[in-house]
């Protein structure tokens, strides 16, 4: 399927990974392949996509904010720390018996390539809904009768696969109209 994918739109899935890793996610969701599309994307559908109020900081803070609930996090530290344990001292433990960043190193899975997206520090999987999205891209494409997924067809993939676009939109502009508008484009492109 990446062989049908823009140039534009190629770029925007890569920087969807990269997004992920820049932000320490363990998996590419939704609101990755959102970024990617806000960085990658011509101004006239990041502009939509900003009208309806899908920025950089609103995703951004939505997955910061999902990477709290990780384990271990500052909530977890004090419960430990309310029992006695100082997890401070547990993580410098750890890096003096087996080397800097210990725990990182031991949590990180063991990941393969995936079809040449990702180069460097390995492959993040893509969550079962960024899958679905980029499934649902190829058939915007399709249904489209266009021989390439562009940028537009990613952005409706995402807004029809995602569980989340409705918290995504947070309400300020309903989906039935932000895909009116982003279909609207496609029309204006061919």
């Amino acid at each position: 399927m990446f062989e049908r994918f823009s140039k534009g739109t190629r770029s925007a899935v890569v920087t969807a990974v990269e997004e992920a890793q820049t932000l320490q996610s363990e998996r590419v969701v939704a609101e990755h392949l959102l970024l990617g599309l806000l960085r990658q994307a011509g101004p006239d559908l990041t502009g939509v996509l900003s009208q309806a109020g899908i920025t950089r900081e609103l995703l951004v803070e939505r997955l910061t904010a999902t990477a709290k609930d990780r384990p271990l996090g500052t909530d977890d530290a004090e419960a430990l720390r309310s029992i006695g344990i100082d997890l401070d001292a547990v993580n410098r433990s750890l890096e003096t018996n087996f080397g800097p960043k210990a725990l990182e190193r031991a949590a990180e899975p063991k990941r393969r390539g995936w079809g040449g997206l990702v180069s460097g520090a390995g492959h993040i999987p893509f969550s079962p809904e960024a899958k679905k999205s980029l499934e649902l891209s190829l058939r915007e494409a399709i249904a489209h009768q266009d021989k390439t997924i562009q940028e537009t067809h990613l952005a409706l993939g995402i807004l029809h696969a995602s569980g989340s676009a409705m918290d995504i939109v947070g309400g300020r502009a309903p989906l039935d109209q932000l895909r009116i508008r982003i279909k609207a484009l496609q029309q204006r492109a061919s």
